[in-house]
């Protein structure tokens, strides 16, 4: 089938390509190469997509509506995954408009193409950070998540709700994956993983955050880009037991539903540490700072409800994973 995926310069956009066209399916991938990390770094993974068979690029900005309007008239997806948006949770506390104009409109953008050009399933990108505030583990798809504490978590929150009301208004089925901690090859340089092996290999300190008492669902990429297949694969459906009196807000009675998306192994930032510095040969000089606003001190991720729909289970666990960052690491950055 013919699958518009946005996103697909990007970290998990370009492997859920990879494997939509690995398996026969024709890819129209949309991304505008903004500058926000490198861009060499972003058409490095584009360029393993175009010489595919298959793959149509469109380089469009999301917030540009006669841009996204024609992309939907000449290609006319059959389905969608919707995966790019600005990234940087921090960096939306000092560029506001910008994490608007492309997470909030551009997703309006998206569901407004889905709806005019009969998409059989939309798949978007929702986050772990929804859950905010919230501190009862592992995050459930049926807890409370009304207190984001960023407002990229805002924005992502506030996809959900559009997607809730397109489902309903206009029966278009959509499915939400909240996305926790993703790490692994062709990863995004102002991640964790990305920065603490760039500053132990320079031999430079690397900044710990709430002293190191973080605990993260850390995910390997290829976990999350067979999850995000088997998601497009399953169309949402109404939900025949749900019910008004008692809302449960992971389904509805409209075709629309949310998932966690993750490693349900809860895994300590320190171990996380210990098992890159065991992959480099080297120890790391720990900085240890406070913790940051709007960063939540844990998370950890019940993905019961995707397994139980799709059959998702998660194989790479940390040690196997950071090896094969190492690797991809070291090859791509030689010296």
């Amino acid at each position: 089938m013919k699958v518009l995926v946005t996103g697909t310069a990007g970290f998990i956009g370009s492997h859920v390509a990879q494997r939509l066209l690995a398996r026969g399916d024709e890819v129209v991938g949309l991304d505008n190469l903004n500058d926000y990390y490198d861009v060499t770094l972003k058409r490095a993974r584009l360029a393993k997509l175009t010489g595919l068979k298959g793959y149509t690029h469109v380089q469009a900005d999301l917030a540009d509506r006669d841009a996204m309007q024609a992309l939907f008239a000449t290609h006319r997806p059959k389905r969608v995954v919707h995966l790019a948006a600005q990234a940087g949770v921090r960096y939306a506390a000092e560029n506001p408009h910008v994490y608007i104009s492309s997470n909030v409109t551009g997703f309006l953008h998206i569901v407004e193409g889905c709806r005019h050009h009969d998409v059989e399933h939309l798949v978007f990108a929702s986050t772990s950070s929804v859950y905010g505030a919230n501190t009862l583990m592992p995050f459930s798809e049926h807890h409370s998540t009304e207190h984001p504490l960023t407002l990229y978590a805002a924005s992502k929150k506030a996809n959900e709700m559009m997607a809730h009301s397109y489902a309903h208004l206009y029966g278009i089925p959509n499915t939400g994956l909240r996305f926790f901690t993703v790490y692994g090859p062709w990863g995004r340089p102002d991640m964790a993983l990305f920065l603490f092996t760039k500053s132990i290999l320079a031999g430079e300190p690397i900044k710990v955050f709430n002293h190191g008492q973080h605990s993260r669902s850390f995910t390997y990429i290829d976990d999350i880009a067979e999850g995000v297949v088997r998601s497009l694969d399953a169309p949402a459906a109404p939900n025949p037991d749900w019910d008004s009196g008692h809302p449960d807000p992971a389904t509805s009675s409209a075709p629309y539903r949310l998932f966690n998306i993750g490693s349900q192994a809860r895994v300590p930032l320190l171990r996380y540490i210990e098992v890159l510095e065991r992959c480099l040969n080297r120890k790391a000089e720990m900085q240890m700072l406070p913790l940051q606003p709007g960063d939540v001190p844990d998370t950890e991720a019940d993905v019961s409800e995707l397994f139980d729909a799709v059959g998702y289970t998660p194989q790479i666990e940390v040690e196997e994973g950071v090896e094969r960052f190492v690797a991809w690491y070291r090859n791509y950055y030689p010296d």
